[in-house]
């Protein structure tokens, strides 16, 4: 059954968004004490640390950052030849190595059940960079970037299933998304996932048993992710805040099902010539807090050495 949706105007573009839902209810200026109520919710004390602030940005005004109060994630790293992962790449960035001529690759999925734009699903393709201000290789880098304490990244492709995280993410942010049909289901069981391209066959599938998960007090194990886009012409840098709930990883995972079909993520994939699965992280409970871009500057001359 269809659900009601109401009209919204982002950025000058019009925008369907569901009737009743958090966006249509609060413009973003959610309030903590319903989706406390909320049974999907462990809590909420993430966020009540975590203050918003009204900025300009491309699509209006708006408050930042944007809360998921729920949600669910699954990322398979693979190592690749840092010759295919810097074609890929600005000139301004140089990707992160874990050995001579190897670099860090991610295919990942996520399911947003409650959250400040309401429910969609998502998947990416990204390289891991270096720190975008930094010129030569830190070891530092590599440890805190393969602990998921904080990573920096470049996505190549971000799909979405809702018109509204396209048009944020797109307009707002800079990242490469457009809508299409995309399952992400991922319990303590199985994590499955299907991308389809715009014929409504496969573009990218995933299917694996999911790590066995260990599970955090709230604000025990919070990790950053700083993501690179540009916006006009200028570089901008977006930082992400991961509260994790349930979390497990594998290391050299066997069993993963990664199937590449016709699309811009498969496309994308086979691009950066990945070859073996390194490690595959899925947290079936988590919060996000995601902070609007803020322009950032890169090392033109020193980023390729």
């Amino acid at each position: 059954m269809a659900q009601d949706t109401v009209t919204v105007e982002l950025g000058g573009r019009s925008v369907d968004v569901p009737k009743g839902g958090l966006y249509d209810r609060y413009r973003m200026d959610t309030d903590l004490d319903t989706v406390a109520a909320d049974p999907r919710v462990s809590g909420v004390g993430f966020f009540r640390r975590l203050p918003k602030a009204r900025v300009d940005s491309p699509i209006g005004p708006t408050l930042t950052p944007n809360f998921y109060y729920r949600i669910a994630t699954a990322r398979l790293t693979l190592t690749a030849p840092s010759r295919a992962i810097r074609r890929r790449l600005p000139e301004e960035l140089s990707p992160l190595e874990v050995a001579p001529g190897r670099g860090l690759v991610s295919v990942m999925v996520f399911r947003y059940d409650v959250c400040d734009i309401d429910f969609y699903t998502e998947a990416a393709v990204g390289i891991a960079v270096r720190p975008a201000r930094h010129g030569r290789f830190g070891f530092f880098d590599l440890v805190t970037g393969l602990k998921n304490e904080h990573l920096h990244s470049y996505v190549l492709s971000l799909p979405v299933s809702s018109e509204i995280a396209q048009v944020r993410g797109h307009d707002g942010y800079g990242f490469p998304k457009w809508v299409t049909s995309l399952d992400v289901d991922i319990d303590a069981e199985r994590t499955e996932a299907h991308v389809a391209n715009d014929r409504g066959e496969t573009d990218l599938a995933l299917s694996a048993a999911t790590p066995r998960q260990t599970a955090h007090r709230s604000g025990e194990q919070v990790s950053s992710l700083t993501s690179y886009t540009t916006i006009g012409d200028a570089w901008h840098a977006t930082l992400s805040q991961t509260n994790v709930l349930s979390a497990g990883s594998a290391t050299f995972p066997r069993g993963v099902g990664l199937r590449l079909g016709e699309g811009r993520l498969s496309d994308d994939v086979r691009s950066l010539e990945p070859r073996r699965p390194i490690r595959f992280d899925v947290m079936t409970e988590g919060q996000l807090a995601l902070h609007m871009p803020v322009p950032t500057s890169v090392r033109e001359q020193e980023a390729r050495e």
